[in-house]
C-alpha cells in the first residue's frame, strides 16, 4: 500500500500538525531515533520520489512489488488456465525444472511481506490524519475481501486476495495493539512453525505479514536504500542457506515422485531473500533506472495487474488450447511474458496521466469514503 493512498490535508489541521502524535495504544511515532524519516530528493538522495502531497515514495518498494508480481503471474499461469477443468496443484508443485527451482514459492514470500509493510506504513500515516486509523484499515481490508471473493467466484478459485484480507483481519490488524517487540517474536513463531510442520503457501502468510510489519515499525523500510553492504551481506547469507536447501528440495522431490516436500518452503523463503537483497544491491548501481523503468509501473498498479492477469491468461489459454498440465515451462513463460509485457505498457502509459491504477483508485475511494483525485492535473 503506497503512501499516496493518503488524502491531502491542509497544514495545521488535524493530528498531522502535531509532530509528537502517536497512534492510540501503539508504538508508532512520526519521528524518533528508531524510526527516522525517509530521505527526500532535496537531501541529495535518490532513493525516493516526492509525492505531490510532499510525502516521499519509497521507490524500492515499487520495484520489489513489481518484481514479485512477475513471479506470481508466472507461477499462477497453469492453475488459472485450468479453470473449468479438474484443478490440480500445479501452482504449488515443483517438477524439478527451472520453474520449480527459481519461481515456485519464491515470490509469494516477497508479496506477503510487502503486504505487511504497506499495511503498517499506511496505518502509521493514517494515524496522523484521522482519529481512528484502525477503523479505516478495517474498511480497507473488508473492501479487499469483497474484491477477492468476486475474483474467486467469478474468475479464478486460486485467488490470494481473499486469504490476504482474512489474515489481515485476524492477525495483522489485531497486532497493531501489540508492542513491536511482541510482533517481531510472533512473526518468528508463525514463520518457523509452518516450516517445522512442513506446510507451504498460505500457512506462511500470517508470519510474513507480521515480518513486514516488524520491518516497518523498526524503521528498516525507511533505511532500505541507504546501504549496499547490509543487503549484500544478507544476500550472501541467504544464498549460503539457499544452495543446500534447494539441493535437498530437488533430492527429496526426486525420491517422492515429484511431490512437494518439507524442503519446498524453506528453499522458497531463502531464495526470496536472495532475490530481494540482490535487487536492493542493484538499485544502488547504474542499473537503477532500468530496474525502476521495468518493475515500478507494475508495482504501482499491483492490484489492477493481478486481477487483469487472470483475464489475460484465461483468454490466452483458450487461444492456445490443450491441457495446462501438459505445458512445458517454456510454454508457461511464453504465456506469462506477453501478459506482463502488455501490463507493463498499459501501466506505464496510464501512470503518465493518472496518479494510481484504476482499481487502486477505487480501493482508495472505498477506504477513505470520499472520491480522491485521479488525474495528475487535479488536486
Amino acid at each position: 500500500m503506497p503512501r499516496e493512498d493518503l488524502p491531502q490535508q491542509p497544514p495545521g489541521k488535524g493530528a498531522a500538525s502535531h509532530p509528537g502524535h502517536r497512534l492510540p495504544h501503539d508504538g508508532f511515532a512520526t519521528a524518533s531515533p528508531d524510526r527516522p524519516q525517509t530521505a527526500t530528493p532535496a537531501s541529495g538522495q535518490t532513493q525516493t520520489a516526492a509525492l505531490s502531497s510532499g510525502r516521499p515514495r519509497i521507490i524500492a518498494l515499487d520495484v520489489l512489488r513489481g518484481f514479485a508480481l512477475c513471479g506470481i503471474v508466472l507461477t499462477s499461469v497453469p492453475s488459472i488456465a485450468a479453470v473449468g477443468d479438474a484443478l490440480k496443484a500445479t501452482a504449488d508443485s515443483s517438477d524439478g525444472d527451472w520453474l520449480g527451482l527459481l519461481v515456485h514459492q519464491r515470490f509469494f514470500p516477497i508479496f506477503s511481506t510487502l503486504f505487511g509493510i504497506g499495511f503498517t506504513l499506511l496505518l502509521d500515516s493514517a494515524g496522523r490524519r484521522v482519529p481512528r486509523p484502525r477503523l479505516l484499515l478495517l474498511r480497507r481490508l473488508l473492501v479487499l475481501l469483497a474484491i477477492g471473493l468476486a475474483h474467486m467466484f467469478l474468475l479464478w478459485p486460486g485467488d490470494i486476495l481473499t486469504t490476504y484480507a482474512v489474515v489481515g483481519l485476524l492477525v495483522l490488524l489485531p497486532s497493531t495493539w501489540l508492542p513491536r517487540w511482541a510482533v517481531a517474536g510472533l512473526a518468528i513463531v508463525l514463520i518457523v512453525t509452518p516450516l517445522v510442520l512442513g506446510s507451504t503457501g498460505p500457512s506462511l502468510a500470517p508470519g510474513l505479514f507480521l515480518l513486514g510489519s516488524t520491518l516497518a515499525r523498526y524503521g528498516v523500510i525507511d533505511r532500505i536504500e541507504r546501504s549496499t553492504l547490509v543487503p549484500a551481506g544478507l544476500g550472501l547469507a541467504f544464498a549460503a542457506g539457499a544452495v543446500p536447501a534447494v539441493w535437498l528440495q530437488v533430492e527429496s522431490e526426486a525420491a517422492s515422485a515429484g511431490r512437494s516436500t518439507s524442503w519446498f518452503a524453506p528453499a522458497g523463503l531463502l531464495m526470496a531473500g536472495v532475490y530481494v537483497c540482490t535487487l536492493l544491491v542493484l538499485l544502488r548501481t547504474p542499473l537503477r533506472p532500468a530496474l525502476q523503468a521495468v518493475f515500478a509501473p507494475l508495482g504501482r498498479m499491483t492490484l489492477t495487474n493481478y486481477l487483469t492477469a487472470t483475464v489475460l491468461v484465461l483468454v490466452t489459454a483458450r487461444v492456445i488450447g490443450g491441457s495446462p498440465d501438459t505445458w512445458s515451462s517454456t510454454t508457461v513463460l511464453l504465456i506469462a511474458g506477453p501478459v506482463l509485457a502488455v501490463q507493463w505498457l498499459w501501466s506505464a502509459l496510464w501512470l503518465r496521466r493518472f496518479r494510481q491504477g484504476p482499481l487502486e483508485w477505487l480501493w482508495r475511494w472505498a477506504t477513505w469514503g470520499r472520491r480522491p483525485p485521479l488525474s495528475r492535473g487535479r488536486r
